[in-house]
């Protein structure tokens, strides 16, 4: 049966949490249900003081989230359309609000509301072999909701070529784009990730969490706004004593190495 699948893991350096769209028979498409299970998984992790990462993948290597079902849009009328995509937006709306790292491993199919939830993550890594798309025009409706992340990302003529074409494009388009931070080969990508996870985890917990509310921040405000918003967030990482003992600590490593 179709789920979402969350693990917990308590590595030395802090706690990851992955979380799998397991739908593979159905390249991961998203029904309301998985839709649903997502979002209360998300609303878990969110309260998590431990939490340092998360982890969004699909189930096997044929796709990450092959979009919504076309089975459960076909049917819908005005209003159940409504609550449907509202129910997409609310998905990507809760691995944004997470307030730690989001990293999407893409392999195969990343389309429509797949490519959404990519666009949702922080940081996206993905296989030589993943194919990205946003091709809502030809089933007869538009890209809508957390699409309009995309020009924050490639920039709007590239987004229009996506949304208007309905067309896919390759992983290495993808990286020159700016959609992927990372592609590898399959067999590359989990120690590529690894990687990954390390260097966030090298940073303070307290200071990664400001920074990640920051950059969302910025989005949002103008370039002004941002700085004022940064100065409160400079002051707040003094909240705790990560500061002067991760502080310490490097200036430590400095004179050893005199």
């Amino acid at each position: 049966m179709s789920g979402i699948v969350v693990r917990i893991e308590d590595r030395p350096d802090g706690r990851v949490a992955h979380i799998t769209v397991d739908n593979a028979a159905k390249l991961n498409t998203l029904t309301a249900r998985l839709m649903g299970e997502l979002i209360e998984a998300c609303a878990v992790l969110e309260h998590d003081p431990h939490l340092r990462a998360v982890v969004l993948r699909g189930a096997g290597e044929r796709a990450f989230v092959g979009g919504a079902d076309i089975r459960e849009m076909a049917v819908l009328d005005q209003d159940s359309a409504e609550r449907f995509i509202t129910l997409v937006h609310r998905s990507c709306a809760a691995l944004r609000a997470l307030p730690v790292p989001v990293i999407a491993v893409i392999r195969g199919w990343a389309l429509g509301a797949g490519l959404e939830l990519a666009a949702a993550a922080d940081l996206r890594i993905a296989a030589r072999e993943a194919r990205f798309g946003m091709p809502e025009v030809r089933v007869g409706i538009p890209s809508v909701v957390e699409a309009a992340l995309l020009p924050h990302l490639i920039g709007w003529g590239r987004t229009r070529w996506l949304l208007l074409t309905g067309e896919t494009i390759d992983a290495a388009r993808a990286l020159e784009w700016g959609l992927v931070e990372e592609v590898a080969r399959q067999e590359q990508l989990e120690e590529v990730l690894g990687l990954l996870l390390d260097a966030i985890l090298a940073g303070g917990a307290h200071a990664v969490r400001i920074q990640k509310a920051l950059i969302r921040k910025w989005e949002d405000v103008s370039p002004a706004e941002g700085i004022e918003a940064g100065i409160a967030a400079f002051r707040d990482a003094y909240a705790t004593d990560e500061p002067a003992r991760m502080m310490r600590r490097f200036l430590e490593a400095a004179a050893r190495r005199t």
